[in-house]
């Protein structure tokens, strides 16, 4: 089986370089939103690369688990793996939610979605730090723009039919107490796809192993 990856907010795919899963795993590069494109219209689009021809799950991180939900919605794959996310709206933190409501993300300055990078580690809660600065470095703050106006303003309740969701305990971004049916990694925060990969990685085989044993 094939698994197409997609990055958190502010990420790319370097941090999926530290799992080691078995299986053929494909990261998907971000592309520009279009104006005024919304969630669902972008999902589609960036689902072009993939091959649903064959058996294929997708594996979402952060804001990217919101993208791999939209798109597991289109395409049914075998597996979707959310990460360090949420499923649905319902999900959310509830200050996320009254971002949407006021329609505050529309006006947020770019320089405050680019955070002091001591902030940054705080909120990330990484030992990675030169990592995390580097990926933060290389992000475009108009994406970040668009996609923090699209999660808070996420509408889905679909819940998925095969999904394995996995939470840190100490992820101050996405606490895990808000996320229903998850498999918790003790002491991961947010940036827990890089600090905790091994843990992660055991879950994920487990969890293929599981579908190629049910088939």
């Amino acid at each position: 089986m094939k698994i197409y990856g997609i990055s958190g907010l502010g990420a790319d795919k370097r941090v999926f370089d530290f799992l080691s899963l078995n299986c053929e795993f494909i990261p998907i590069d971000w592309i520009p939103p279009k104006p005024k494109e919304s969630i669902e219209e972008y999902s589609l689009r960036l689902s072009a690369v993939i091959d649903n021809n064959i058996e294929f799950g997708i594996l979402g991180v952060s804001f990217g688990g919101l993208i791999a939900t939209e798109i597991s919605k289109i395409l049914k794959p075998t597996l979707t793996i959310l990460i360090s996310t949420v499923e649905t709206k319902s999900e959310l933190r509830p200050i996320i939610k009254m971002l949407g409501k006021l329609n505050i993300t529309k006006i947020i300055p770019l320089e405050l979605l680019n955070p002091p990078r001591r902030v940054a580690h705080l909120l990330f809660g990484t030992n990675q730090k030169k990592l995390l600065d580097s990926i933060l470095g290389d992000s475009d703050v108009r994406f970040t723009k668009w996609a923090v106006h699209e999660l808070a303003n996420w509408k889905n309740q679909e819940r998925l039919e095969s999904v394995l969701k996995i939470g840190g305990t100490k992820d101050k971004l996405i606490p895990s107490r808000t996320i229903e049916n998850v498999h918790l990694v003790e002491g991961g925060g947010h940036f827990m796809i890089v600090d905790k990969a091994e843990e992660i990685s055991e879950l994920i085989n487990g969890k293929i192993k599981e579908q190629q044993h049910n088939k």
